[in-house]
C-alpha cells in the first residue's frame, strides 16, 4: 500500500553485519543491541538477515548484488543463515523444554478461519443458488431481497476480494455484516401479531447459517473444526517443538540430534542451564560495570541504572526458578528462609552469614517393594510341612507370605515399605509351623539380611540364607528382589571418599546423597545405615566442582575430584572412572557453576556397573559432533546477541502467524506469545527492543496489504511510548539513545501508515471490518500526534488531520467509484469514446454514477459513522468534497442535454431523495447547487405543460366526441390527468427549498384551476347546443353526449377538491372560485334539462285542450267516437298520449340514472323535475277552473299525475316534494272532476281513478 523505506539498503547490509556477530562470543561485555534504523525489507523465509562477504562493492539495488555473487558466496550465505537458525532454535528449545516465567495464556480471544478465495467463490455460488431456487430452504421473498442485496452489495463487492486475499476475513465478518443489514431490514417491517421481530431475525441468521454451511458440508464442518482448531488452543511441548521448527526451518533430524544432546527431557539439565545462564549474566552485568562500557543512553546517570536492572532482572528469574517445585509430582521442598538477595549467593561468595541448612531440611522419603520368588535346598522339613516367609524394613512394620508346602516352596508375594533411611536394612526369614503341643512360636528355618542402596540391582537374584547351628539346609537360598525407588529430589548417590577442611575431616569411604532442597539449594549429605538424617551435610552453593589428579598421600579411591570454594576444598574420590564422571555432571547441575568440567581423557571403557546414561550421552555427543551441532549446545547464552536474534525469532514467527489458516490480524497464538516471552524474560531482551521490531513488522505487513488489528499496533506503540517517555507504570527505566531514535522513526512511520488507512478507510477496512478497526485507528492516531505520554493532544490538531485525511479519501473513493463505473477511463481512447458519447448515454452513465455515489455514502453511514462519532461534521464535509467531485461530471452531462429535455429529472430526484434526508447534507453546498441547475428546468417544464394543456383543451374540445370516457370524456380524462401527472412529478421533486416549493404549488394549483374553468365552460357550451337540436315530443331520449357533459362537470368538481385546493389562507380562493363556477353551471344545465323535460309536458297538454268544452273540434271528437263505438272496439281516447308520456318519463329517468355519476345530482335534477311537471299540469288546470274537464282529459291527466307521483317516488324524490301543495291542488281537483265524471258519465272513466289501488289498469 506505502512506498518502502528509504533505508533499505542500510538496514540489509546492517542485518549481515549482525547475522556475522551474533554467534560471536562478546569478549565477556554484553554489546548494545545491535539495530538497523529501519527494518528494512522483509527477507524470504528461512533467511536470518543476509550474510556475504565483508567487503562488498556498491551496488544499485540489493537485487543486482545478490545476482552478482558467485556460487561459493552464496552457499556460505546460506550456511551462515542455516547456523543462526540452529542456534536459535536450541535457545527456543530450551524455553519450551523448561519455562519458568511464562505460561500459555488462557484469556485471548480465539481467532476464527480465515476465508480463501477458494471458499469465497463457493459461498457465491451456493448463495447464487439459493436466489435461483436450487436449493431446498424456504424462505418469504422478504429474506429473498436481503439475500440478493447481500450477494450484490456485499458478496460480489472487490472490497471483499481484496479483504479476502489479505487473509484478514473469517466466517464471523461475513455473518456480523449479514446480520446488520438484516436489522435495519427487519426494524422497518410492520408489526406482526405474534410474530416477534426477534424471532424473524433469528429465522433468518439460521437460514443464512444453512446456505452458508451448504448442504453438502453438514456433517464434515463439525469434525474439520475440531482438528483445524488445535493451534489455537494451549499447546504441548511437542506441538510447541514442531511449530518452531516450521518457523525456523529445521529438519526432524536436526530436532532430534539437539533434542537429545540438549537433554531436553532432563529438567535437571535444563535447570542446571539456566541457573549457569543467570550466573553468567551477573557477571557480565559485574563485568560490565567494572569496565564501565556501556550502550549510549540518554542521560549519564541512567548507566547505573541499567546495571541496578540486570541485577534486578536476573533476581527476579532466579526468584521465579526458586518458586518452582523441585520435580514435577514431586513434593516441593521450599525453605522459609531462603529468600534472600541473590546477588549474596553470585557475588558475595565469601559472605559469612550464610543461612545454612539443617539436617532436618534434608530427610528423604523412599519407596521399597520386596518380592518373595522361591527357596531352594530346603531338606530339613517333610515335604508336607507348610512354610512361609516374612519380610520387614528395620524399624518398620513386618509383611508375611502366603502359606506353601515344602515341597515346593514358591510365592511371588511382594510387600510395599516406606522408609526415610537412604540406606535401610532389609530382612527377610522363612519359617515353618511348629506342630508341637507346646510349642509357641514358628520354627525359623533361615533368614537374610539385605543393604539395598536407589543404585542397587532391582531384578530378583538368589541370595543365601544364614541358617541355624546343625541345620541340614547348608544351602538354602531364597530368590527375592528389592527395588528402592530413587525420590524427585534425590539427584545422585553412592559411595566416595571425602576430606574436607569443615565438614568430612577424615579421609574415608562414605555413602553420599546428592540432594535437591529447593531449584537454588543442593546438598552433599553423608549417611549411616538405618540413619533417616546426614550425618554430615555440605551446601553446594557457591562451590566449583571440577576433576583432579590422584592425590598420592591418600589410600583409597582411585579417580579424583573436588568441590573448591574460597577458604574450602573437599576432595572426593570414587572406584572408577564413571562414577566419577556420573558424580561431576550431577554436582555441575547443582552448583550453577558457568565453567564445564572436562575429564582427561573423553574415551573411557565403559563400565559394566551401570553405566547406560553415560553411553547414551556418549553416544549423543559422538553423532552431535559428527554433524557439526556441537558449537550450538556449548556457546554461551550470555555471549550472544539476543536482541537480533529475537528480532529475527518474532520476525519468522509473524511471518508463520500471518500465513497459517487463521485470520489472526497480527495477534500471535498462545503458543507463540507463551515462547516469544519466555526467550525476553530468559535472555534478557528489552521490552521496548521487543515493541519497537514487533510495530516494524506489523507496519510492514500493513503496507504490503495484510490486515494488521489497529489494537495491537496501539498496545506497542503505547508500551514503546511510555518506556522512552519515562512514564512506565513501574517506574522509570533507562532508555537508551538507539531506542529513542527507533521509536522517533516509527512514530513517523506509524503516523503515515496510520494517516494513509484513514484516507483508504473504504478499503481498508470495507464494510466496518474487522469489527471497531477504524474507531481503533483514530484513536492510535490520536496517541501518535501526542508530544508525550502525558500530555493530550489538542483536539482541534486531531481533527485537522483527520480532515485532511478525508479529503483524501474523497477523491480515492470518487476515482475508484469512476474506474468501477467506467465513467474515467484511464485510457486515452476511453476518454474519446466518453466524449463523443450521445446526451441519453452521458446522462444514463451518469445517473448510475449518482446511483453509486450514494451506495458508497450509504455505506459509510452504516458502517464508518460510528467510528467518526466524534467528528460528524468532518464526514459531511467528505461528503460534500466527494459531491464536488461528482459535480463536475453531472454538470458536463447536463450541459450536453439538449433543450427542452427532460430525461434529467430522475437524477434530481434520484440525488434530492437522498440529500434531503441527510440532515448534514441538506441544503448543503453540492444541494444547493443541484437547486440552481434545476430551478430553471422547473420553471421551463412547467411553462411548457401550462401551454401544452391549454392547447390539448382548445384542440380536444372541438373534437370531442362526448363519447364517455371513464368518468367523462376524452378532453376532460385527458386533461385531468394530465393536470394531477404534473402535479405529481413536481410533488415528487420533493423541492428541498421551502418558498420555491410553495411558488411552484401555487402556480400549479392556479393553473389547474383556470384549465377546470375552461373545460367547464366549454362543457356548458356544448350542452345547451346540443340540448337545443334535441327533440321537444314525447320521443326525446337523453343522449349519451349529455350525460357525458353532465359527467365532465361531475368528474370537475371532484377534481378540483385535489388540483386546486391550496392549505390555509388566501390561497384557497382557487379552490373556492371554481367550485362556485361548477356549481352554477351543473344548476343551469338542470335547469335547461328540466326545461326540456316540462317543454315535452307543455306538448302533451296542449292536446288534450283540443278537448276542452264549448270548441268545436270537441264536439266532433265526442259524436265520432260514439259512432264508431257502435261498429268496431275504438281505444279509449287520451290513453295512447298517456302512455307515451309515461314512457318518456320513464325511459329518460333510467337513462339519467344509469348514465350519470353522480346521485346527488340527478336527486336535484328529479325534484325540479316532479315540481315542474306538477306546476305545468296545476296551471293547465287552473286555466279551466270553471270549465268541466272533458272525460277523455281527466282520465289523461289522472294517469299521467298518478305515474309521475309514483315513478318519481320510485327514484327517491322524497315525500315533502312529492306531496308538495301544488300536488294537493292538482289532487283535489283531479278529484272533484272524476266524481263529477261519474255522477254525469256513470262509469264513463273505466275504472281509473285518484284513488290509490293496486289494481288499477296499467293501460
Amino acid at each position: 500500500m506505502l512506498d518502502p523505506s528509504s533505508s533499505e539498503e542500510e538496514s540489509d547490509e546492517a542485518l549481515e553485519e549482525e547475522s556475522r556477530a551474533v554467534l560471536v562470543a562478546a569478549g565477556g561485555s554484553q554489546r548494545a543491541p545491535p539495530a538497523p534504523a529501519r527494518e528494512g525489507r522483509r527477507e524470504a523465509p528461512g533467511r536470518a538477515g543476509g550474510g556475504g562477504g565483508a567487503a562488498r562493492p556498491g551496488s544499485p539495488s540489493p537485487s543486482v548484488l545478490s545476482e552478482g555473487r558467485d556460487e561459493p558466496e552464496r552457499q556460505l550465505d546460506e550456511e551462515q543463515e542455516r547456523r543462526i537458525r540452529l542456534q536459535l532454535y536450541v535457545l527456543v528449545v530450551r524455553c519450551i523444554a523448561y519455562p519458568f516465567n511464562a505460561k500459555q495464556p488462557t484469556d485471548m480471544a480465539r481467532r476464527q478461519q480465515k476465508l480463501n478465495k477458494q471458499q469465497l467463490q463457493l459461498l457465491k455460488e451456493r448463495f447464487q443458488a439459493f436466489l435461483n431456487g436450487e436449493t431446498q430452504i424456504v424462505a418469504d421473498e422478504a429474506f429473498c431481497n436481503a439475500v440478493r442485496s447481500y450477494y450484490e452489495v456485499f458478496l460480489k463487492s472487490d472490497r471483499v476480494a481484496r479483504m479476502v486475499q489479505s487473509g484478514g476475513c473469517c466466517a464471523n465478518d461475513f455473518r456480523e455484516v449479514f446480520k446488520k443489514n438484516i436489522e435495519k431490514r427487519v426494524r422497518s417491517l410492520p408489526e406482526i401479531d405474534g410474530l416477534s421481530k426477534e424471532t424473524v431475525l433469528s429465522s433468518w441468521i439460521a437460514k443464512y447459517d444453512a446456505i452458508y454451511r451448504g448442504e453438502e458440508d453438514l456433517c464434515k464442518q463439525p469434525n474439520r473444526m475440531a482438528l483445524s482448531a488445535v493451534s489455537e488452543l494451549i499447546l504441548s511441548k511437542e506441538q510447541l517443538y514442531e511449530m518452531f521448527q516450521q518457523i525456523l526451518g529445521i529438519k526432524k533430524l536436526e530436532h532430534q540430534l539437539l533434542y537429545n544432546a540438549c537433554q531436553l527431557d532432563n529438567a535437571d539439565e535444563q535447570a542446571a542451564q539456566i541457573r549457569r545462564e543467570l550466573d553468567g549474566r551477573l557477571q557480565l552485568a559485574e563485568k560490565m560495570a567494572k569496565e564501565r562500557k556501556f550502550p549510549k543512553f540518554i542521560a549519564k546517570e541512567m548507566e547505573a541504572m541499567y546495571i541496578e536492572e540486570l541485577r534486578s532482572s536476573v533476581n527476579l528469574l532466579m526468584a521465579n526458578l526458586e518458586s518452582l517445585p523441585v520435580s514435577k509430582g514431586g513434593p516441593e521442598f521450599k525453605l522459609q528462609k531462603l529468600k534472600r538477595s541473590q546477588n549474596s549467593a553470585f557475588l558475595d561468595i565469601g559472605d559469612e552469614n550464610e543461612i545454612q541448612l539443617s539436617k532436618s531440611d534434608v530427610v528423604l522419603s523412599f519407596t521399597l517393594e520386596i518380592v518373595i520368588m522361591e527357596v531352594e535346598g530346603l531338606k530339613s522339613v517333610a515335604p508336607n510341612r507348610i512354610v512361609y516367609c516374612t519380610m520387614e524394613v528395620e524399624g518398620g512394620e513386618k509383611l508375611q507370605t502366603d502359606q506353601a508346602e515344602a515341597s515346593r516352596p514358591q510365592w511371588g508375594t511382594q510387600g510395599d515399605f516406606t522408609t526415610t533411611h537412604p540406606r535401610p536394612v532389609v530382612k527377610v526369614k522363612l519359617f515353618t509351623e511348629s506342630t508341637g503341643v507346646l510349642a509357641l512360636e514358628d520354627k525359623e528355618l533361615g533368614r537374610v539380611i539385605l543393604y539395598p542402596t536407589s543404585n542397587s540391582s532391582k531384578s530378583a537374584d538368589f541370595h543365601r540364607m544364614i541358617v541355624p547351628k546343625n541345620s541340614q539346609d547348608s544351602d538354602l537360598k531364597i530368590k527375592l528382589a528389592v527395588r528402592m525407588d530413587k525420590p524427585p529430589h534425590m539427584k545422585h548417590s553412592g559411595y566416595l571418599y571425602a576430606l574436607g577442611q569443615k565438614v568430612w575431616k577424615r579421609w574415608k569411604k562414605r555413602y553420599f546423597v546428592l540432594v535437591q532442597v529447593s531449584q537454588y539449594t543442593f546438598a552433599m549429605c553423608s549417611y549411616r545405615e538405618k540413619k533417616s538424617e546426614p550425618q554430615e551435610l555440605m551446601q553446594l552453593e557457591g562451590y566449583t566442582v571440577d576433576y583432579t589428579d590422584p592425590h598420592s598421600g591418600l589410600q583409597g579411591g582411585r579417580m579424583f575430584f573436588n568441590a573448591v570454594k574460597e577458604g574450602d576444598t573437599v576432595i572426593f574420590a570414587s572406584d572408577d572412572e564413571q562414577d566419577r564422571i556420573l558424580w561431576v555432571q550431577a554436582m555441575y547441575r547443582a552448583t550453577g557453576q558457568s565453567y564445564k568440567p572436562i575429564p582427561a581423557s573423553q574415551a573411557q571403557k565403559l563400565n559394566p556397573k551401570g553405566g547406560t546414561l553415560h553411553a547414551d550421552a556418549q553416544l549423543y555427543a559422538d553423532r552431535f559432533q559428527k554433524h557439526g551441532m556441537d558449537e550450538f549446545i556449548s556457546a554461551n547464552p550470555c555471549k550472544l546477541d539476543h536482541a537480533f536474534l529475537f528480532r529475527l525469532l518474532q520476525r519468522q514467527t509473524l511471518d508463520h502467524r500471518l500465513n497459517d489458516s487463521y485470520s489472526c490480524l497480527g495477534w500471535f497464538s498462545p503458543g507463540q506469545v507463551f515462547v516469544l516471552d519466555e526467550y525476553c524474560a530468559r535472555y534478557g531482551v528489552r521490552g521496548c527492543h521487543r515493541h519497537l521490531c514487533y510495530l516494524t513488522e506489523l507496519m510492514e505487513h500493513s503496507e504490503n496489504g495484510a490486515v494488521i488489528d489497529p489494537t495491537l499496533l496501539h498496545y506497542s506503540f503505547a508500551f514503546c511510548a511510555s518506556h522512552v517517555h519515562g512514564n512506565r507504570p513501574d517506574g522509570i527505566g533507562t532508555v537508551s539513545m538507539e531506542e529513542k531514535e527507533r521509536f522517533e522513526e516509527i512514530k513517523e512511520r506509524l503516523s503515515f501508515l496510520l494517516e494513509n488507512q484513514i484516507s483508504h478507510f473504504r478499503y481498508c477496512f470495507p464494510f466496518g471490518r474487522p469489527e471497531g478497526a477504524l474507531k481503533a485507528t483514530l484513536s492510535l492516531l490520536e496517541r501518535v500526534l501526542m508530544k508525550d505520554i502525558a500530555t493530550p493532544i489538542p483536539a482541534e490538531e486531531v481533527k485537522k488531520v483527520v480532515r485532511k485525511c478525508l479529503e483524501k479519501a474523497a477523491l480515492i473513493n470518487y476515482t475508484r467509484l469512476t474506474e468501477y463505473a467506467k465513467i474515467e477511463g484511464p485510457a486515452e481512447k476511453e476518454t474519446e469514446t466518453m466524449n463523443q458519447a450521445s446526451p441519453a448515454k452521458k446522462l444514463e452513465d451518469v445517473l448510475h454514477l449518482a446511483e453509486l455515489c450514494i451506495e458508497v455514502l450509504q455505506q459509510n453511514e452504516e458502517h464508518h459513522s460510528e467510528a467518526f462519532a466524534w467528528w460528524p461534521d468532518l464526514l459531511a464535509e467528505h461528503a460534500e468534497k466527494f459531491w464536488a467531485l461528482f459535480t463536475v461530471d453531472m454538470d458536463t452531462a447536463l450541459e450536453a442535454q439538449p433543450q427542452d429535455s427532460w430525461d434529467s429529472f430522475p437524477l434530481f430526484q434520484l440525488l434530492n431523495n437522498f440529500l434531503r434526508n441527510d440532515t448534514l447534507l441538506c441544503n448543503g453546498k453540492f444541494h444547493k447547487h443541484l437547486q440552481e441547475i434545476f430551478v430553471p428546468l422547473v420553471v421551463r417544464y412547467v411553462d411548457l405543460m401550462e401551454s401544452s394543456i391549454a392547447q390539448s383543451i382548445h384542440r380536444g374540445f372541438e373534437q370531442e366526441t362526448w363519447q364517455p370516457v371513464n368518468n367523462g370524456s376524452a378532453t376532460s380524462e385527458d386533461l385531468f390527468w394530465k393536470l394531477d401527472a404534473l402535479q405529481m412529478f413536481v410533488l415528487d421533486l420533493h423541492w428541498p427549498e421551502q418558498e420555491f416549493a410553495r411558488h411552484l404549488e401555487q402556480r400549479l394549483k392556479l393553473m389547474a384551476s383556470d384549465m377546470i374553468e375552461a373545460c367547464v365552460k366549454r362543457t356548458r357550451t356544448a350542452f345547451e347546443l346540443k340540448l337545443q337540436k334535441a327533440s321537444k315530443t314525447t320521443d326525446l331520449r337523453i343522449p349519451a353526449s349529455v350525460c357525458t357533459m353532465f359527467n365532465v362537470l361531475v368528474d370537475a368538481k371532484k377534481q378540483s377538491t385535489k388540483l386546486c385546493a391550496l392549505d390555509g389562507g388566501q390561497e384557497q380562493q382557487y379552490h373556492s372560485k371554481i367550485d362556485d363556477l361548477i356549481d352554477s353551471t351543473v344548476k343551469e344545465i338542470i335547469s335547461m334539462l328540466v326545461s326540456k323535460f316540462v317543454a315535452v309536458l307543455e306538448g302533451v297538454l296542449s292536446k288534450l285542450s283540443r278537448y276542452d268544452e264549448g270548441t268545436f273540434f270537441s264536439s266532433i271528437l265526442s259524436f265520432t267516437v260514439k259512432a264508431a263505438a257502435k261498429y268496431v272496439d275504438v281505444p279509449k281516447p287520451g290513453m295512447d298520449l298517456a302512455d307515451t308520456y309515461i314512457m318518456f318519463v320513464r325511459q329518460n329517468q333510467d337513462i339519467l340514472r344509469e348514465k350519470v355519476n353522480e346521485e346527488m345530482y340527478i336527486e336535484k335534477l328529479f325534484d325540479q323535475w316532479y315540481s315542474s311537471s306538477m306546476k305545468v299540469i296545476c296551471v293547465w288546470l287552473a286555466d279551466r277552473l270553471d270549465v268541466q274537464l272533458h272525460i277523455y282529459q281527466l282520465k289523461t291527466l289522472i294517469k299521467i299525475v298518478k305515474k309521475t307521483y309514483r315513478d318519481f317516488r320510485l327514484q327517491g324524490v322524497l315525500e315533502g316534494t312529492l306531496n308538495s301543495k301544488t300536488y294537493d291542488t292538482l289532487h283535489r281537483r283531479l278529484t272533484v272532476e272524476e266524481a263529477t265524471a261519474s255522477v254525469s258519465e256513470g262509469g264513463g272513466l273505466q275504472g281509473i281513478t285518484m284513488k290509490d289501488s293496486d289494481e288499477e289498469e296499467e293501460g
